[in-house]
């Protein structure tokens, strides 16, 4: 019974790890504070010590007067991570023999020095330190290292005993994290989409920009919209990290999966004519390009340039529902990435068998199915990346207290069309750049390729109409280094892709392209070679003219250009 009165054990939090960018800049760290804790069992009046207590500790002191009231514990909290003052006014108390049954305790609080940046990507803790969210919780086990314990005796004032029996088991600190994430463009990224957001009154924003050659995420964001409380900002570490956790159609970036498939089947070339109506009927459904027009015989340069809904559900009908699901799931539509961050979605993809009569005429201009913007960038890595996947990656090593480091494993590529097929795609996203529907979204010295994209968000048949715009491709377009998504939920006051994403993909590219020092590209001499044989589907005759009108990104009513 007197050992147990004199013997105390006190628990020593391990620090958590730290969580660094891809140049060591410091994004979430752990401060040494001090907790207050309590013996109840050396506790002779516990209303008194809690009058005492609660003005110090801001805690309501019927709360305080509960805790030293439990005889049964040696062991209690009375207020986690206290500022300086208030350690040194308990101080003051015990060194005056006041609180006997009071003591404090290292503890290590989380900060992020940058704010909110990257917030739902990096997460956040709970008072003890565990991850809850993002890679907090994802890297939990990594980051939170080993707790220890002091064992000591002290006498009834709280007083340790000379000579007496004392053992400490030192804590062990968690691993850092290194990210391949850039603060500096972070940063950039949610600055330049919030001012997007806000100004076309949209309901949220979210951008990705990878590193072709590594897969590295250079820069995630997710930017929510103005409400009545706030203005459009950064979302909070609380929230969904939306371009892995939310889907949407993605409309007509989808467009690219369709025309590589084609290609490499054998069933077009970039030159292939097709004779395009403004409009078509497929089952129950009527497909229209933006702009009516006379039936015009566009290649499928044209019509991945110009966006066309006719001529895209053309292209798929050739490649057919089986390979069109094929090279869907082939370019990582329908499953997540492997980037191991919590609750990633899938999305969402229908087998052939799941089919309407309509659904080869929804699927290849990108509607009837969903995903995720990172999936979707994805597509643009591996065509910038000649046709092999490069799994995309959010760490780069871990780094423990005795400073080895520990490179994270990199997934293998797998080729998913010939780096002919990908030459010709980026020829033609180029083209749809440089003179087509993504005009917007070129970088002054550097040859971009990308692709628009405009979908009506279900139901359809809503009034007024929401709509999904987005940008994605990659720069420089002959030698490749990064590519991007841009994606604007519901904006008001314009909704085409073209219009409100690509100018905010080409003022993310500039950025990332200076502060990576990528030289400028080298001219581009007339069209991008396509090395792709040319098997024309229908030949065109000898006094066709050149296309003109518009195309669209949406079926069955007015349909908006990218």
């Amino acid at each position: 019974m007197g050992l147990s009165q004199r013997v105390r054990t006190v628990p020593l939090a391990a620090e958590r790890g730290s969580i660094f960018d891809r140049n060591g800049h410091d994004l979430a760290v752990s401060l040494p504070q001090q907790t207050v804790w309590a013996d109840p069992r050396l506790v002779r009046d516990p209303a008194g010590d809690a009058a005492l207590l609660a003005p110090v500790l801001g805690v309501p002191e019927d709360v305080i007067a509960a805790r030293l009231a439990e005889r049964d514990k040696a062991f209690v909290y009375l207020a986690r991570k206290v500022d300086d003052e208030t350690v040194a006014r308990i101080e003051a108390l015990q060194e005056g023999g006041t609180l006997a049954a009071v003591g404090l305790v290292p503890e290590s609080a989380r900060h992020y020095p940058a704010g909110a940046v990257a917030g739902p990507l990096l997460g956040f803790v709970g008072t003890d330190n565990e991850g809850l969210g993002g890679l907090e919780y994802a890297y939990d086990d990594v980051l939170t290292g080993r707790p220890g314990e002091v064992v000591v005796e002290q006498d009834p004032r709280g007083r340790e005993i000379p000579s007496g029996d004392r053992q400490v088991q030192p804590s062990e600190r968690g691993r850092d994290l290194v990210l391949t994430v850039d603060q500096s463009l972070q940063y950039e990224v949610e600055r330049v989409l919030v001012e997007e957001v806000a100004a076309t009154a949209a309901r949220a924003g979210m951008a990705v920009v990878v590193d072709v050659r590594t897969g590295g995420v250079l820069a995630m964001a997710t930017v929510d919209g103005a409400t009545e409380g706030h203005s459009a900002r950064p979302a909070a570490p609380s929230a969904r990290n939306r371009p892995l956790t939310d889907v949407y159609e993605p409309g007509s970036t989808n467009k690219v999966i369709t025309v590589a498939g084609a290609i490499e089947e054998g069933l077009v070339a970039p030159s292939t004519r097709f004779e395009v109506p403004d409009s078509m009927r497929l089952a129950d459904r009527t497909f229209r390009d933006h702009e009516r027009h006379e039936p015009q015989w566009w290649t499928v340069s044209d019509i991945l340039r110009e966006s066309s809904n006719v001529g895209a559900i053309q292209i798929g009908q050739l490649l057919g529902a089986t390979r069109m699901d094929g090279y869907l799931r082939a370019f990582g539509f329908g499953r997540t990435t492997g980037i191991g961050f919590p609750a990633e979605a899938a999305g969402l993809l229908l087998t052939p068998d799941q089919y309407s009569g309509s659904s080869m005429g929804t699927i290849p201009m990108g509607q009837g199915l969903a995903v995720t913007p990172m999936q979707m960038v994805e597509v643009l890595v591996t065509i910038a990346n000649g046709g092999v996947t490069r799994p995309p990656r959010l760490v780069e090593e871990t780094v423990g207290a005795d400073g080895r480091r520990a490179r994270e494993p990199v997934e293998p590529g797998r080729r998913v069309v010939s780096p002919e097929t990908a030459e010709a795609v980026a020829g033609m996203l180029e083209e749809a750049v440089r003179d087509g529907t993504g005009r917007l979204a070129g970088v002054p010295g550097y040859r971009v390729a990308g692709k628009t994209g405009t979908t009506i968000k279900a139901p359809y048949d809503q009034d007024p109409p929401r709509y999904i715009a987005s940008f994605a491709g990659f720069a420089p377009a002959d030698d490749p280094r990064l590519a991007a998504i841009v994606v604007l939920d519901e904006p008001e006051t314009a909704y085409y892709g073209g219009q409100v994403a690509a100018p905010v993909f080409a003022r993310i590219m500039q950025y990332a392209l200076r502060l990576d020092k990528v030289p400028p590209s080298e001219p581009a001499s007339g069209a991008a070679p396509m090395r792709s044989p040319a098997i024309d589907a229908r030949q065109m005759p000898p006094d066709a003219g050149a296309p003109t009108g518009g195309a669209g990104e949406t079926a069955g009513h007015p349909a908006p250009t990218g």
